[in-house]
C-alpha cells in the first residue's frame, strides 16, 4: 500500500530509531524487519551513516517484496529531549554503586562497568534522576543551521520531521528555510509537538489542546507559505511507549481533544504509543480521528533481545534467517492491527 493511501485509510505506522541514535548494527536490523512487515516510514536521526545503515535494511526488505517506505529524518528548531545523549565519567563511580542507570536504560547503552556506549544512547533520559551521586548529565545532539542544507541535498530524504516547542516560531521558520534551501523534493514535512512541548502539562485538557492547537496553526501558516505538506505528530508522552499499556492513554487523550481544532493534515500518534493504543483509541470512539501511528521505544524492545543474541553471534539479525522469522512475527504482531483495520469504529 502507497504511503500516502495508508494516510488517507488511517493505517499509517511508522518506525521511529531514534533522532540521535547511532547505533547502526540495530538500526540496519530494525529497518530491514520492519520494512518486511510493512511500515510507511522509517524515520532516522539526520546522520550520512544512519542513513546508510537504514537503507541497507530498507533495501534488504525490498529485495525480498517489501514495498520501500518512506526514508525521513529527524531535525529540531532549539534544545529537545530527542536530541540529546547521556554522559557520565566512569571513573568517578565509587566501586560499591550498584548502577540503578545500567537497570532502567532500555538501549542497553549502560553495561556493568564503563560510561554510556554514545552510539546507543537515544536520549530517553530514564537514567538521569536515578543516579545516587548526580554524576549522569546530558548533552545536546543538534544540528548547525548551516549544516542542515548541504546534509539534505546529500541525503535525499523522503520527507522531514521537526520537532518544535512553544515560543518558537522564529526558529521553526528559520529551520523550514534551511529545508527549502535543500531543493529536496519532499513528500510530507512532519512537525512532532505535544502538551509537554508547550509547557501544557498540569492544565487542564481543554485549554492544553487550544493552546497546543494555536502552536500547529503558526506552525502550519508557515509550511503552507513554502509549500510543504503536513503531518502533525501528537507526541502524547514522549519515548515512553515500551513502558506499558497506561502510556498510550496520554497520546490518545491528545487526539480526542484535540481532533477538532488541528489545522488541516493527518494527525499521527507518537510518544507512548505501544499495542494498547489501538484498542484504547477504538474504545473512546476516536479511531477515525488518527491517520497512523508512530512506534519508538516498544518496536526496539520487542526486538531488543534478538538483537542481542544475533551479536553475540558476530553477525547481524538479517543475517540469521531463524531470528529474522522470530523478529517478522514480533514485528508484525505490532504492525498487522494497524495495516489490516479499515478505520472504522466498532
Amino acid at each position: 500500500m502507497p504511503p500516502e493511501r495508508a494516510l488517507a485509510e488511517g493505517r499509517w505506522v511508522k518506525l521511529i530509531c531514534g533522532a540521535s541514535n547511532q547505533d547502526l548494527p540495530a538500526i540496519e536490523d530494525l529497518c530491514g524487519i520492519y520494512s518486511l512487515v510493512g511500515v510507511d516510514c522509517i524515520d532516522v536521526a539526520a546522520d550520512p551513516a544512519v542513513v546508510s545503515a537504514a537503507r541497507r535494511g530498507m533495501d534488504w526488505a525490498i529485495q525480498r517484496g517489501a514495498a520501500p517506505p518512506w526514508l525521513m529524518v529527524s531535525l529540531s528548531d532549539g534544545a529537545d529531549p530527542h536530541f540529546r545523549k547521556a554522559t557520565f565519567d566512569p571513573a568517578l563511580c565509587p566501586a560499591e554503586c550498584p548502577r540503578p542507570c545500567q537497570r532502567v536504560c532500555p538501549a542497553l547503552a549502560i553495561g556493568p562497568s564503563g560510561g554510556v556506549a554514545e552510539d546507543r544512547c537515544y536520549g530517553c533520559g530514564r537514567c538521569l534522576p536515578l543516579c545516587p551521586h548526580g554524576l549522569i548529565a546530558e548533552r545536546d545532539h543538534l544540528l548547525a543551521a548551516e549544516a542542515v542544507a548541504p546534509l539534505l541535498a546529500r541525503l535525499r530524504p523522503d520527507a522531514v520531521e521537526i520537532h518544535t516547542r512553544m515560543g518558537r516560531e522564529h526558529a521553526f521558520a528559520e529551520r523550514l528555510d534551511q529545508v527549502s534551501a535543500a531543493v529536496v523534493p519532499l513528500q510530507r514535512l512532519a512537525v512532532s509537538c505535544g502538551p509537554d512541548d508547550c509547557g501544557l502539562e498540569g492544565e487542564g485538557s481543554e485549554a492544553a489542546a487550544a493552546r497546543l492547537a494555536e502552536q500547529l496553526w503558526q506552525r502550519f501558516t508557515a509550511l503552507r507559505a513554502r509549500g510543504f505538506r503536513p503531518l502533525w505528530q501528537l507526541d502524547g508522552r514522549p519515548m515512553s511507549g515500551d513502558l506499558g499499556a497506561g502510556t498510550a492513554h496520554a497520546a490518545v487523550r491528545l487526539l480526542r481533544e484535540l481532533r477538532e481544532l488541528a489545522p488541516p493534515g493527518p494527525l499521527q500518534l507518537a510518544g507512548g504509543t505501544n499495542e494498547s493504543t489501538l484498542p484504547r483509541l477504538r474504545r473512546l470512539g476516536v479511531r477515525r480521528a488518527a491517520a497512523g501511528v508512530a512506534f519508538g521505544g516498544i518496536a526496539r524492545r520487542l526486538l531488543q533481545p534478538l538483537l542481542a543474541r544475533a551479536a553475540e553471534r558476530g553477525t547481524g539479525l538479517l543475517a540469521d534467517e531463524a531470528l529474522v522469522a522470530e523478529a517478522v512475527a514480533l514485528a508484525g504482531s505490532l504492525v498487522g492491527p494497524w495495516r489490516a483495520q479499515d478505520g472504522s469504529e466498532p
